[in-house]
């Protein structure tokens, strides 16, 4: 669980460092609607930078990020601190790399494993979705429709997880997600806001992640608070170079 709980941070600061924040209206309507009508961003390439704070119960680290998206297909990421580069990631389809220039060390990941420890589907598109705001599982028929005070709500399910989805009703983006996996009730949080035009759609340029786990130590929570900066989409081709220097080990 804690491996998800990193990677997903990861992936999920990624994105978002906003030039000013805005409220958004919201209404009561007084009945639950009978379909939703959710939006959702879609490009061909996105790049821009990042910062990130990551909390947890020992320590705060800040990172900045330089990003690379080709949609549904890579994401490409660099880091530093302070200046001096730390390290990079690149996402695909088939793994998740992580590179420490620091440690000198790298790691890479399998979908598979990543699943099991959650009891959750987590694929590319999972990772993809969770970072633009878009749903992080496909609607289905099965589906449940609700209402939560200001809030649309959409519940569904995966093996022993439920997803619960908060949607602005006005701006129909999604605001809040919670996943539980009941056996272990862990939890997974993740909070978007401060919503701005990108093209012809709406980024969340800020957000939170909250993960709860348990552990033989109790409970952990892990914190990250992500922002955007300089999002830009097109359909121009980028690059997305990526090497592991041989004298790195393999963790």
């Amino acid at each position: 669980m804690r491996s998800f709980v990193l990677l997903f941070g990861l992936a999920l600061l990624v994105f978002l460092q906003a030039c000013q924040r805005k409220t958004v209206p919201v209404v009561t309507l007084p009945q639950a609607p009978k379909s939703l009508d959710i939006e959702e961003i879609d490009f061909g390439f996105m790049h821009g930078k990042a910062r990130m704070v990551f909390r947890d119960d020992k320590r705060e680290r800040e990172v900045k990020a330089n990003i690379r998206i080709r949609k549904d297909s890579v994401i490409w990421m660099t880091f530093s601190v302070v200046g001096v580069q730390g390290g990079k990631a690149l996402i695909n389809k088939d793994s998740i790399t992580v590179v420490s220039n620091v440690d000198k060390e790298y790691y890479v990941f399998d979908y598979k494993e990543l699943s099991e420890r959650f009891n959750f589907k987590i694929d590319y598109s999972v990772l993809e979705a969770a970072m633009l705001g878009n749903m992080v599982r496909p609607k289905q028929t099965t589906d449940e429709i609700g209402r939560e005070g200001d809030f649309d709500v959409l519940i569904q399910h995966e093996n022993s997880v439920a997803i619960k989805s908060l949607i602005n009703p006005i701006i129909r983006k999604i605001e809040k997600v919670e996943l539980v996996e009941s056996n272990t009730n862990n939890k997974l949080m993740l909070a978007y806001n401060n919503f701005q035009p990108l093209g012809e759609k709406t980024l969340p340029y800020n957000g939170v992640v909250s993960v709860f786990y348990k552990t033989t130590a109790g409970l952990i929570n892990n914190t990250i608070t992500f922002e955007y900066n300089k999002i830009e989409i097109g359909d121009k081709e980028l690059k997305f170079p990526f090497n592991i220097p041989k004298r790195y080990d393999r963790r």
